[in-house]
């Protein structure tokens, strides 16, 4: 989208994260196939690049062409039945196809807003509470 730039929301997810230091970031983005991982985990701030522990696309697991037909619900769920967190969100503004089974995991953002969105920043805020407590 012109005159926006990748994880421009960023410093609000950092502020957000920063009460849950165990919270860990799996990065679900289209530049990590486009580009790299490594390319993708660089243009996060440190404090957010310390958390990721991987993303959706696994060059090595995957074909291309299959992960780029699934939708980004289906590849997130793929990659939580590969990594088998017990507690877990995704926070995005895509939930075409999202598996119905799955669907209280994810937060929904809105295209132009992201998590500038303050109804978003209070859903994430409350369900990290939540994520985390029952961590416990």
């Amino acid at each position: 989208m012109p005159g926006r730039s990748l994880f421009e929301w960023a410093p609000i997810l950092e502020l957000l994260l920063a009460p849950h230091p165990t919270v860990k970031i799996v990065l679900s983005t289209s530049w990590v196939r486009v580009k790299n991982f490594e390319f993708a985990k660089r243009k996060l701030p440190v404090s957010l690049q310390e958390r990721v522990i991987g993303a959706t696309y696994h060059r090595r697991e995957m074909r291309k062409w299959e992960f780029d037909n699934m939708t980004r619900g289906a590849q997130i769920v793929a990659d939580v039945k590969r990594r088998r967190p017990t507690h877990w969100l995704a926070v995005d503004n895509d939930d075409k196809g999202w598996p119905e089974d799955y669907r209280d995991h994810l937060v929904k953002t809105q295209d132009r807003l992201g998590l500038s969105d303050p109804k978003v920043q209070l859903e994430l805020q409350t369900r990290l509470a939540q994520l985390v407590r029952s961590q416990g």
